[in-house]
Formats: structure tokens, sequence, C-alpha cells
């Protein structure tokens, strides 16, 4: 039996993933979806779902198994809390939160009701990205890691992305999220952050949410390396680059390749459809962890690395120094 689902927030990663992802997905029906702005339901109707413009009337209305929400960030707090208390599971777009203090509220609510609360991790499913780890012993010793993920947002300033309390930060913690689950994923939690970043790509509008910022990060075993984002530079492009004593990898969204330190390619994995079954692949592994099938790899203890890595960089850029994300985890536990 498919478990029953539904969908808060109808917006582009919706639109672009989770509905396409649902509707071939094995294991999950979507039987409702919510969104405050009616415009957004009505061209949804050939779904033959319920609409609702309300999440807590859906959620006393529908027997729900678990949902998926893709809201403004600063608007999760109180859809996770009524979902929590009702115990259904939650798939919950990225970041896990605005900051540590806030992953630490969202984790014992978790914890409290005995649900799975799960961020979505789109390059997880992706198989260039898991084939870093079969190029990685072949590289040598890692030394540096150089990040970069850019894209043009005509008007960064504008609607909740722009303001620094409701998004809870700008290109390092929504878009840099991504790249932010890479260095933990790849290389672990970093034991020193260091950030630099500015919203003045449009000088005359008023913003506090950071459109371009460049952030240092290091291992005490030596490896160390930079993480680059802008809303503000085109082409759009996403790269990680990792030198070892023995080669080089370097992943972009379509594909991955292992060279010699002079360049030449040994090796090479490449795919036209960057994301092809991503998404779906996504929803499927959430049902298994609310069946029980498999471990989640996205729950809030593991994504409270990812919110002191962000605190961390938020702070060493106002206080002028690095900054332990490891100590900020330990203090927030």
């Amino acid at each position: 039996m498919k478990l029953k689902a539904a969908i808060v927030g109808m917006g582009n990663q919706t639109l672009s993933d989770h509905i396409p992802g649902i509707k071939e997905s094995q294991f999950a029906q979507l039987i409702a979806i919510c969104d405050i702005d009616k415009s957004k339901l009505e061209p949804h109707k050939e779904l033959g779902v319920r609409a609702y413009t309300d999440f807590k009337e859906m959620f006393n209305s529908e027997n729900l198994d678990f949902i998926i929400a893709a809201t403004p960030h600063d608007s999760y707090k109180e859809i996770l809390e009524e979902a929590a208390k009702r115990k259904i599971h939650i798939l919950k777009e990225k970041p896990f939160a605005r900051n540590l203090n806030e992953a630490t509220h969202f984790k014992q609510l978790a914890d409290k009701n005995k649900i799975h609360l799960t961020t979505t991790l789109q390059r997880r499913f992706n198989p260039i990205y898991t084939t870093f780890f079969q190029l990685r012993d072949q590289i040598g010793k890692l030394f540096f890691v150089d990040t970069q993920y850019n894209l043009f947002v005509e008007k960064p300033h504008e609607g909740w992305r722009g303001s620094r309390e409701r998004a809870g930060g700008g290109c390092i913690i929504d878009m840099g999220y991504h790249l932010v689950d890479m260095v933990i994923w790849y290389f672990g939690l970093p034991h020193k952050v260091h950030a630099e970043f500015s919203s003045k790509a449009k000088p005359d509008e008023k913003y506090d949410a950071e459109d371009t910022a460049t952030v240092l990060f290091s291992y005490n075993d030596g490896l160390h390396g930079t993480l680059q984002l802008s809303r503000y530079n085109a082409p759009k492009n996403e790269k990680i680059k990792v030198l070892g004593s023995r080669g080089i990898i370097e992943l972009e969204r379509g594909s991955i390749k292992r060279m010699q330190n002079d360049g030449k390619v040994i090796e090479s994995l490449t795919r036209e459809q960057a994301w092809p079954v991503a998404a779906v692949n996504q929803i499927d592994y959430f049902c298994r962890v609310v069946k029980g099938e498999r471990e989640d790899m996205g729950s809030p203890a593991y994504h409270l690395q990812h919110m002191s890595f962000i605190d961390a960089c938020y702070l060493s850029q106002k206080q002028g120094r690095y900054v332990s994300p490891q100590e900020l985890l330990s203090n927030a536990k």
C-alpha cells in the first residue's frame, strides 16, 4: 500500500521536482496540495487531489502519512510543529533550519513526536556525485578542495530571499546549502571556517541577505578549501575540484573525471541528463525510511552539522576570525 502524501507549497521546486517525483514514486500517493495563494492551486486540478489554502485544515481533514514541505524559510516552523504533533512525517526542502537554535528545536520536535524529519539532498541520488567515493582513494592524500556554485538572479534583493531574517541568510544558507552538504558528505565537518560576504550586487536597494560569499574551511589533517558562491554571477555553474598527491577529481552536475596532476584525464563519467530520476529516488528513499527499510541519512541529527557550519560562517564574518563549527555543534547538543 502506498503512503498518503501531501505537498505544502506550490513553488518552483514543487513543480519541477516534487510533483513529477511523486507521480513516478513506487511507494507514495499524492492526495492533497496546499498553498496560501489560491491561484497556484488552480492549474493542478488535473492531479485529481484535494486543494487547500490552510495547511492546518488539510492536516485535520486528511489522513496523511507524510508531507513534502517546500515553502519560504520563515514559514517552516509552524508547519513542522503542526505536522509533528499529529505524527505526520516530513520531507523538507533545504535548508534544515534558519540557524542552529531553530535546527535544535526541529530535532527536538521530531524526537519528541517520534517522526522522521528528513531534509532533501538531491545530489545524494545522482550517480555522478556518489562516484566520488570510488575515485577518492586513487588520488592519494587530499590537500585542497575548490568548490564553486554561481547563478544569476536579476533581482537578488526582492522577496523573502532578500531578507536575512526571513531566509536565515543569503547564498550561503540557500543555494550554498547543497555544497555545504557535499563538503560534509565527502570530507566531514571542518574544524575551522572563515567567511566573507556582501549584499552589494544592487547597491541602490536595501537588502541584507548576502548575494556573494567566499568561505575558507580547513581540517586538522591539513586538508583545506574554499567555497565560492554567488546569486549574481552568470553563467550558472557548479563545480567541485579536489587535489590529491596522486591526482585530481573534478566534478560538475553532469560529469566527474579523475586526472593526473598535470591535468591528463584518466577516466570519466558523464550523463546527458543531470537529474533524470533523482527526485523520484529521493521520495522513494524517504518512504522506505518511514517504513523502517532504510536508515535516514538526512536526519535532524545529521543536519545539525550543516547548521553549525553555516552559523560558523555568519559568526566568523561578524567577528572577523575563524570559528569552529565543531565547537558550535558540541555546545548545541
